[in-house]
């Protein structure tokens, strides 16, 4: 995390989202901990796999719509700003979905 001079907020927020947001990351921390409890019961590797699997396809939701929130709104609203914020913008985006292609 930033100090709080680089703490930024996102545009827009909807109040339901962020609540479904939440309760989608809360069951997915229930779920993670469900995993480790099967690791350390020794449960059967591709039963473990598979709720990992379910983990990930959870967390992929949840940052699919955050994207969607990013762009409707965030970039949306340096487009209003100026020209050299939405290319900051759109150049912290392409940065942030490039970061693990490697």
């Amino acid at each position: 995390m930033g100090t709080k001079a680089n703490h930024r907020t996102a545009s827009g927020v909807c109040d339901t989202q962020r609540t479904a947001n939440l309760a989608r990351l809360k069951r997915i921390e229930g779920q993670v901990r469900g995993i480790a409890q099967m690791v350390e019961q020794d449960r059967y590797c591709v039963d473990v796999l598979t709720q990992i699997a379910a983990a990930q396809s959870a967390l992929r939701s949840v940052g699919k719509e955050m994207l969607r929130h990013h762009l409707k709104h965030c970039v949306a609203d340096a487009a209003k700003h100026s020209k050299a914020s939405l290319e900051t913008a759109s150049d912290e985006l392409i940065d942030l979905l490039y970061k693990n292609a490697r």
